[in-house]
């Protein structure tokens, strides 16, 4: 099939780019891992190894505090989406914003502790990040060590950006991106998947993965990165009980300048 951006412009209106079954991948679709049956009994959680610190936890109230529209993330997604669609996932991903503007990414695990916050500003107009500094990232963890003494041992232990909502939603299968941006543009869009977030390319891992037992996964990997997150898969799908599928549709249908710049699937639906 032809790579070209004008079928790919014309296809995001009229099919979803989320298969109807994760499981069971068309040929030209995503590729089916090996899957393992479950065992009848439940595997038993790792146990914490002593010897190394626990993750520490951000108190809720710098999360409460935070919570705003007033980012000029949520000024792009208001050039595309109505008041409710934005103000639903705001409230579903717990959108933050800081007096400048960008953007706060809350990494808030299946229990509900708060981990940290990926800071990010986006220009308005395009909805592309900015890249200043360090790749235009700042964490909310780096500022309270900065600001609070009591920080400054802080151990972060990472999860999926979304992962709260495992639990929120525990019928859902789930799909995971590279970007928390597209998690939640995905997510405005197909309703019936719980939409986390690796937040980097090397961000999909076994360790963060183990909250996802016995879950129904499609990952959606960027274009030019199938093969990377495949291998990563097939890692994952070998240590845990999981129905998880690799799709090759942004690989499909990008072109070789898309896989170039990083295509993803929020590129693909606006």
């Amino acid at each position: 099939m032809a790579k070209d951006s004008n079928h790919l412009t014309s296809q995001s209106k009229i099919q979803p780019p989320v298969p109807h079954s994760p499981i069971s991948p068309q040929p030209s679709g995503p590729r089916r891992l090996q899957t393992y049956p479950e065992p009848r009994d439940p595997f038993p959680l790792p146990q914490p190894n002593q010897s190394q610190k626990q993750p520490d936890y951000i108190p809720h109230k710098y999360l409460k505090r935070s919570l705003s529209l007033d980012s000029n993330f949520v000024r792009f997604l208001r050039k595309h989406f109505s008041d409710l669609q934005i103000a639903e996932a705001a409230n579903n991903y717990l959108l933050g914003a800081t007096i400048k503007k960008e953007v706060i990414f809350w990494q808030v695990d299946i229990h509900g502790k708060v981990r940290t916050g990926k800071i990010m500003q986006y220009n308005p107009q395009t909805g592309r990040r900015i890249k200043t500094g360090y790749g235009g990232i700042n964490w909310v963890h780096h500022k309270l060590k900065k600001s609070n003494p009591s920080f400054s041992d802080f151990n972060l232990s990472q999860c999926y950006f979304g992962e709260h909502l495992l639990r929120l939603y525990p019928d859902k299968p789930v799909a995971i991106v590279e970007a928390e941006k597209t998690a939640v543009i995905a997510s405005m869009i197909y309703h019936d998947y719980n939409w986390l977030a690796a937040g980097n390319l090397n961000g999909l891992n076994v360790e963060k993965s183990r909250v996802l037992r016995g879950k129904t996964i499609i990952l959606y990997p960027d274009a030019g990165c199938y093969d990377r997150w495949l291998r990563k898969a097939e890692q994952i799908n070998r240590e845990l009980p999981l129905h998880l599928t690799v799709s090759a549709f942004l690989e499909h249908f990008s072109t070789p300048q898309q896989s170039h710049l990083g295509y993803d699937l929020a590129d693909y639906i606006i």
